[in-house]
């Protein structure tokens, strides 16, 4: 459809141009409706999306509305102080605000546009014997510059609505997530509506993840939500603060298989949850994943419940030192040289069940200084690698050292 934004007084068309599209639009205006039907059922043939969206009352109403405004502005007959490009702009905003795809927004629209033009040439033949075909010749840059200047009217209006819609819709998610963060969705109603906004069920178990962003503002996975519903997992992201919160909806699928979809995703640090039972518990699940996080140094995926000795000391960096020191004592005391090469050796014990010799190989050394060093290391902690409560501290101790490194 047309309009001219810089008003018909400016456009410069020669006289029998300007005679021809006064003298056609005129006797368009009267058949406003009966092209408003023409143009309904040709975007209907082409556009099922009207359809599938009940639009169809609407669409009929938008096309009599373009086309009169469109023909208008052919026979230079457009209301005084009404502006020629509002039709234009309205569709755009209420097909963006409708969810009608842009491209069959344009498809219609340049539909309507061809309509125009091919009435224009039948008014002429049937009505004038053709008197104004040469004319018509000369008005087709002009008529086709106006529709195609009338389009990018269209195309800025709907993206216009369309960001602004994002950002309403945007703001409502992040306003619904933080409630739930907060613990709001232990109030059933809340809950269920707090589903719907986020796109979940209502019901059944759901994974939260967090993943943090770097410094630079980096996403910490690449497009999860795409991944997961390629596998059709529906899930719901929303990026807060410092960290991009993801919900999860598990159904009947174990949550490794989860973990393995998302793992390719990873380019940051990043932490799930156990399985929590759905919306209602979507705080606790939260709190969960942001340990699991807390354990992850470098780039990787902590699943809580693969992490959760790691997770106890991140957790409590007050108990992790006081654990550390309680658990290795005066080895902590010792040269940096002889502490890294002792604390190498008791990680490699405890790694293969207090086997020096198993230890032996994976460090590459005899098995005699596996023994020797594991004398040293029980002398300077007070601790033996054979008794079981001395074990747990031992390991937790050098998992509290590691962590503290790594940090």
């Amino acid at each position: 459809m047309l309009s001219d934004e810089a008003g018909s007084r400016s456009r410069p068309l020669a006289a029998p141009v300007e005679a021809a599209l006064r003298a056609l639009g005129g006797v368009l205006l009267g058949e406003v409706e009966s092209l408003a039907d023409r143009l309904t059922l040709q975007i209907l043939r082409c556009e099922p999306s009207y359809v599938e969206l009940d639009l169809l009352d609407e669409l009929r109403d938008a096309c009599r509305a373009n086309l009169q405004r469109g023909v208008e502005v052919l026979a230079d007959r457009v209301p005084e102080g009404v502006d020629p490009g509002d039709s234009t702009r309205a569709t755009g905003r209420r097909r963006a605000r409708q969810g009608v795809p842009l491209e069959a927004v344009l498809r219609a629209y340049r539909l309507g546009g061809r309509l125009l033009w091919e009435s224009l040439l039948q008014t002429s033949r049937l009505r004038f014997d053709g008197a104004y075909d040469l004319a018509l010749l000369d008005a087709a840059s002009y008529v086709w510059h106006t529709n195609d200047g009338s389009s990018e009217a269209l195309v800025d209006a709907y993206r216009q609505e369309e960001q602004r819609v994002r950002s309403r819709d945007l703001s409502r998610r992040h306003a619904v997530l933080d409630a739930l963060l907060a613990g709001r969705g232990r109030d059933p109603v809340f809950a269920r509506d707090a589903a719907g906004v986020l796109g979940l069920p209502d019901t059944g178990p759901l994974l939260v993840v967090v993943g943090c962003l770097d410094g630079a503002g980096a996403d910490p996975l690449q497009e999860p939500e795409r991944t997961l519903a390629g596998h059709s997992v529906v899930s719901s992201w929303v990026l807060r603060d410092r960290e991009l919160v993801g919900l999860v909806a598990l159904g009947v699928r174990p949550h490794g298989v989860i973990v393995e979809m998302l793992r390719p995703c990873v380019t940051g640090r990043v932490g799930m949850s156990p399985p929590v039972d759905g919306p209602a518990r979507v705080d606790a699940g939260y709190r969960m994943a942001q340990t699991a996080v807390r354990t992850v140094t470098g780039r990787g995926l902590a699943v809580l419940d693969e992490r959760l000795p790691e997770a106890l000391l991140a957790d409590s960096p007050e108990l992790g030192e006081r654990l550390t020191r309680t658990s290795l004592g005066g080895l902590l005391d010792l040269p940096e040289a002889d502490r890294s090469t002792l604390l190498d050796t008791l990680d490699a014990l405890l790694s293969c069940g207090g086997s020096p010799t198993q230890a032996a190989r994976a460090l590459f050394c005899h098995r005699n200084t596996v023994i020797y060093r594991m004398r040293r290391i029980e002398s300077v902690t007070g601790r033996s690698v054979a008794d079981p409560r001395d074990r747990l501290l031992l390991t937790l101790g050098v998992m509290a050292v590691h962590a503290r490194r790594s940090s």
